[in-house]
């Protein structure tokens, strides 16, 4: 998800030299940092166990 977030934010752009990308990837990595986004998951594991069900091998005791 980090990866698509940075992507967004900071590679819509054109940069003439390698100094001037990495300049603006550490700039923007230390926003990113101090905001300390953090994610709402919405699919629990018991969601994941019903929807992906075929994935799980059954295990038996």
């Amino acid at each position: 998800m980090e990866l698509s977030v940075f992507a967004r934010q900071c590679l819509g752009q054109y940069f003439e030299t390698r100094h001037e990308l990495a300049e603006e990837i550490r700039i923007w990595q230390e926003q990113r940092n101090a905001r300390v986004n953090t994610v709402n998951w919405q699919f629990t594991a018991a969601d994941a166990r019903i929807k992906l069900n075929h994935l799980y091998p059954e295990i038996s005791t």
